[in-house]
């Protein structure tokens, strides 16, 4: 450990000699063991294999059944599980944290919570109290695990607003805020001063019950913010599908008007823009431009997106037009274009306009870093790089190396309540998963030199 540390501290820092392209050839992967890499090339090998993802949680049934709950739950704990999720206990993810400090990385926390529509169960008022409650003490424990402030002097955490709130009225407010002129009654400001009076909503265009449960979604939601504000934790909400986007963007104006001003420190909830839509440029820009009209700050994590396959599906079914980008090339020239705009901004607004790069693709990781040295952005600002845990590692650990602020995302809890989720979300991310060749091309490389007993490699 000691070695690794002498390690990270001799690489860390710009180079004096202006910016060069980080090299992502696996060179890091000398700071894990052997059984690490091991599990990481078998797991990313499976989940590229479109009839697991497809039928998971089929087949973890069926192994249940066929091998008993405690001999399933071990194999899943040995590879799903252990690559992905940071474990169960507040001791198993503390350990988790504390591996990824050593190597120069940092928690993104994520709460696992699945709404299910046609369950009585998961979408009652009681299911969504129970949420609040894991995000208070998902706040807790991020502030608990890093009492010092991270490079960026963030310490951030994933929020689902889902869990907190119907997606049917989400669906709903959504179809009221697409309308010509939208309804002023759900104003951003209208539904800010609503979370801090705590005051009861009037809106006529919902029913009462909507009313009333829109209402208490706002109490909740208000609640992990203020509870977020008083542990410095910084919130970044999850985008989800462009049936609910809108809603999910007008509740984070909402809390952005309340708790993102510069008397506050802000921002304190981030969104999070998904390039692989045609409208996220503008939308991105319009957003930018009213926040800094409004002298608030403006957090933003950009993604390319997870929802491509079933937002296809859904404009097809519905005989609407497509709102995702043609093809990959089209996406990642749309996410150039964003990452640009932001950058942009951090230059000109600082602190003020904060920037999550979540991206696994090398290339905008390269551009990221480029136009950083390029606009004088400091490795130490605004500027950050996320991904997930147990994924792309190879960009992680050059990042974190090299100096950068790096995330990665862990869900963290049992195996029943993790797993549906790990496969949904690998459901959702079919195309990450299928595109992770070049790191199991790398893994095996550092396996088989480990192998043929080539040596300790060490970095340049």
């Amino acid at each position: 450990m000691l070695w690794t540390c002498r390690v990270l501290c001799s690489q860390a820092g710009p180079s004096p000699g202006g910016w060069k392209p980080l090299s992502f050839d696996g060179g890091a992967f000398h700071l894990k063991g052997t059984g690490e890499l091991t599990r990481a090339l078998l797991v990313l090998r499976l989940c590229a294999w479109p009839p697991l993802v497809t039928h998971g949680l089929a087949l973890q049934a069926w192994s249940q059944r066929l091998l008993g709950s405690q001999l399933s739950g071990a194999l899943l704990r040995a590879s799903i599980y252990g690559q992905f999720v940071a474990g169960e206990t507040i001791e198993e993810v503390r350990g988790c944290v504390q591996q990824l400090q050593t190597l120069g990385l940092r928690p993104l926390l994520a709460v696992p919570t699945e709404e299910e529509p046609d369950s009585a169960v998961k979408t009652g008022e009681a299911w969504y109290e129970g949420n609040l409650s894991a995000m208070l003490r998902c706040v807790d424990l991020s502030r608990g695990l890093l009492e010092s402030p991270g490079p960026t002097g963030n310490i951030l955490m994933q929020l689902k607003i889902t869990a907190l709130m119907s997606t049917r009225l989400c669906k709903e407010l959504t179809s009221r805020v697409r309308r010509p002129g939208g309804s002023l009654e759900l104003s951003p400001e209208r539904l800010a001063e609503a979370m801090d009076s705590g005051q009861d909503l009037q809106v006529s265009c919902l029913n009462a019950e909507q009313t009333q449960h829109l209402q208490a979604s706002l109490n909740r939601l208000h609640r992990v913010v203020q509870h977020a504000r008083a542990q410095h934790v910084r919130l970044l909400v999850d985008a989800e599908y462009t049936s609910l986007n809108p809603a999910l963007s007008l509740l984070v104006a909402a809390l952005a008007t309340r708790w993102n001003s510069p008397r506050e420190g802000g921002p304190w909830v981030w969104n999070t823009y998904q390039a692989y839509l045609k409208d996220t440029y503008e939308q991105l820009r319009r957003d930018a431009e009213a926040a800094d009209r409004a002298g608030l700050a403006f957090g933003v994590k950009l993604v390319r997106g997870a929802y491509l396959d079933k937002e296809r599906e859904v404009a097809r079914l519905q005989g609407t037009e497509d709102p995702t980008q043609p093809d990959y090339k089209a996406t990642s020239q749309s996410y150039s274009r964003c990452l640009e705009l932001m950058l942009t901004q951090v230059s000109h607004r600082g602190s003020m306009c904060p920037l999550m790069v979540a991206s696994h693709n090398e290339d905008s990781v390269h551009q990221a870093t480029k136009r950083m040295w390029e606009l004088g952005i400091p490795l130490d600002g605004p500027v950050c790089f996320g991904q997930l845990l147990g994924m792309c590692d190879h960009v992680s650990l050059a990042l974190g190396q090299a100096g950068y602020a790096v995330y990665k995302s862990i869900p963290y809890g049992s195996l029943e309540e993790v797993i549906p989720y790990l496969i949904r979300r690998a459901q959702e991310n079919q195309s990450v998963l299928r595109g992770a060749r070049r790191e199991q091309e790398l893994l095996s490389q550092e396996l088989r030199r480990r192998l043929l007993g080539r040596g300790l490699r060490v970095p340049h």
